[in-house]
């Protein structure tokens, strides 16, 4: 069962980083490997969606229950598809100098044993690259401020090693 947590400081607000992840609709534009969205349904904090990922010729459809407490914090909790389990969540916390940090978490689980095996070995690069997806959106929406942010554990590691 892959998981990965990471926190990043970037400098935009939490409201601002919230509406960005909250936008599911919008994930096919920029999200990596994410081919399709669709809304199911929407009743007050929760959302119902389905999204379609895949690589190269191997596509698969999955839905997801999303909470969202505005601004603070959005769980995804799966409901069908091709995975065993799937818990996701992003909190967003607004610091004292105009910027946010986001704590990321993900930890799932395909049915399929190749599958599985084929996502144990990039599933740290292919997280990297979605969370990455989202900073580079978050860049593309509201500008890069660099003063404000701050390079994530991760990062530094990733300009050192």
């Amino acid at each position: 069962m892959p998981t990965h947590a990471e926190r990043r400081t970037l400098p935009y607000s939490a409201e601002q980083l919230y509406a960005l992840v909250a936008d599911i609709e919008k994930y096919p534009s920029f999200l990596p490997w994410c081919y399709d969205c669709r809304v199911v349904s929407k009743q007050g904090r929760e959302t119902q969606a389905d999204l379609v990922i895949g690589y190269k010729m191997v596509r698969e459809k999955f839905r997801s229950r999303v909470t969202m407490l505005p601004y603070a914090h959005i769980h995804v909790e799966y409901l069908d598809g091709p995975l065993k389990h799937l818990s996701n969540h992003w909190r967003f916390i607004q610091n004292n100098d105009g910027g946010a940090t986001i704590d990321f978490y993900v930890d799932f689980e395909f049915k399929n044993p190749f599958f599985q095996k084929m996502m144990g070995m990039f599933f740290n690069e292919a997280v990297k690259r979605m969370v990455g997806a989202f900073e580079e959106r978050a860049n593309q929406l509201h500008g890069q401020d660099t003063q404000v942010g701050q390079k994530s554990e991760n990062d530094q590691c990733d300009d050192a090693c």
